[in-house]
């Protein structure tokens, strides 16, 4: 690539932050957007409307744009296939928040209550199948390779979840254990999009696993910071109130250090129904323990490496909004 071009393409990255550089993908995320409400007709009006609950409440389509920059990072052109590829990742995650809503209680989701709140477990637990259906309905045009990708991104959400239920309100729990069950859980529709869309662009295998592990990673760091924030975040940036993971019982990496330092907030973590003074309480004592910085050095580990594997592609917009978007997640702005 010669220089003034070089330097045009990033002048324009320079002016944006990594959520303005999704501009390079605008009318792709629009063609995602469309193809969602599109594919959520039913016959049956209720499945459209609990889907169409959860999709039009916004969301980050952060798989979707992940997927589609590393495709066009990677030399792809044609976008046909990719958009297909971003919505299914996006259905395939849109049902497992159902799901995660049933088996947690959930009452809100993406700042207004949530499907399983409004429409009751039955409904949402079928609305979350249809979902997957449709997701692979749109994944079965294509070769085996890529069908069988999707499936084990699906098999590792469902481990994950059990492994995550097996270790809810769980003090034995490790941070070893709670980095396979966001492995499974988030790494998984991630790294296999990512897979996904550096196959697509006809890169040969090496690049592509290298994208595998590029996905991994974000994914990785994605959880991480998603799980500070439900310790210190704004509740008004987030859409849904802090304590979540405490309430839940669910072992997340700033719970898992604090339960095995202090007492207090291993006793609320393993209480049934803690109520909000306990709450409160335990996560003033989880920010005054000082393992935020220990989770924070551990997100920053994981973007570091996709960052490095990132580098490994041509410089292109492309590769440097894909950076634009680890720096958001690092900097917990998406």
């Amino acid at each position: 690539m010669s220089e003034p071009h070089d330097s045009r393409e990033r002048s324009i990255l320079i002016r944006s932050n990594g959520t303005a550089a999704l501009s390079l993908i605008a009318a792709d995320l629009v063609h995602v957007e469309e193809k969602l409400t599109d594919l959520l007709v039913s016959r049956e009006p209720l499945l459209s409307e609990i889907s169409l609950h959860l999709i039009g409440g916004g969301g980050k389509r952060v798989r979707p744009a992940v997927a589609l920059l590393v495709f066009k990072a990677c030399g792809g052109d044609d976008v046909v296939d990719m958009i297909d590829v971003a919505v299914a990742l996006e259905l395939i995650h849109s049902a497992t928040l159902l799901h995660d809503d049933i088996i947690d209680g959930g009452k809100t989701r993406r700042g207004r209550a949530s499907a399983f709140s409004r429409y009751g477990l039955a409904n949402t637990l079928v609305t979350g199948d249809f979902i997957f259906s449709k997701a692979f309905e749109l994944c079965g045009r294509f070769e085996e390779r890529i069908v069988r990708w999707a499936a084990d991104a699906c098999i590792s959400l469902t481990e994950g979840e059990i492994m995550q239920g097996r270790f809810r309100r769980n003090p034995a729990v490790t941070v070893d254990d709670y980095l396979e069950i966001i492995a499974r859980k988030t790494a998984s529709l991630f790294s296999q999009g990512a897979r996904v869309a550096a196959h697509l662009a006809g890169v040969g295998e090496q690049t592509s696993e290298a994208m595998w592990a590029c996905g991994f990673n974000i994914g990785m760091a994605f959880q991480i910071v998603d799980d500070l924030l439900d310790v210190e975040g704004d509740e008004d940036l987030t859409g849904k109130p802090v304590g979540i993971d405490l309430r839940d019982g669910n072992p997340s990496l700033p719970l898992v250090l604090a339960v095995a330092q202090d007492s207090e907030v291993r006793r609320v973590f393993l209480m049934p129904e803690p109520d909000d003074a306990a709450i409160g309480g335990a996560l003033e004592r989880v920010r005054a323990l000082g393992v935020l910085a220990t989770v924070r050095r551990l997100a920053e580990d994981y973007t570091r490496r996709a960052r490095d594997l990132l580098a490994t592609l041509p410089y292109s917009a492309f590769r440097e909004a894909l950076d634009g978007i680890v720096t958001e997640i690092e900097e917990r702005r998406l």
